[in-house]
């Protein structure tokens, strides 16, 4: 897939500016390509620079600007690679599968994520991230779907079932 990403949002989370050509290198270097350099019109009207960066099928990673600036940090020797851990929680959480919806999605995980905190540009980020995630890993949705909630907003047990479109309410 091909990512969009703004070159002065990039530069920010990267702490560093490059030309263009130094910046393409970089991507060369790593296994990616700047596919094109694109001027667009944002939400007030304003001009802004976006790069257009040839991502592999395999990097769901870096289908997003904090993804792709995460492994150029860590490629470029200025981070350390994250590590993530499994803990157990306290309180555990419910999803209740109903044989309903067997038929349409087999298999069924839940993660619970703590310490999240969004901005309007990191939400938006996760979003975009989310519809590429169902768009090509996720064959738009025929094999997978990821549904994000706030857990200070809503409680479980959490029931997961199949309806007809026309008899789906939410509360």
């Amino acid at each position: 897939p091909t990512v969009g990403v703004k070159r002065t949002l990039l530069f920010e989370a990267l702490g560093q500016t490059f030309t263009e050509e130094a910046f393409d290198e970089l991507c060369f270097e790593f296994g990616l390509e700047l596919d094109e350099v694109v001027t667009e019109t944002n939400d007030e009207g304003k001009e802004e620079v976006v790069y257009k960066l040839d991502i592999g099928a395999n990097r769901y990673d870096l289908l997003c600007l904090e993804g792709l600036v995460r492994a150029l940090l860590v490629f470029q020797g200025k981070l350390v690679a994250p590590q993530y851990s499994l803990t157990k929680p306290a309180q555990l959480e419910q999803l209740i599968l109903d044989p309903s919806v067997i038929a349409v999605r087999p298999h069924v995980i839940g993660a619970v994520l703590r310490g999240v905190t969004f901005n309007k540009a990191r939400y938006n980020s996760f979003i975009d991230l989310q519809d590429k995630l169902h768009m090509n890993l996720a064959r738009k949705r025929t094999l997978a779907s990821v549904g994000t909630h706030d857990l200070d907003t809503i409680k479980g047990p959490f029931r997961y079932m199949a309806k007809p479109p026309t008899e789906i309410k939410f509360k």
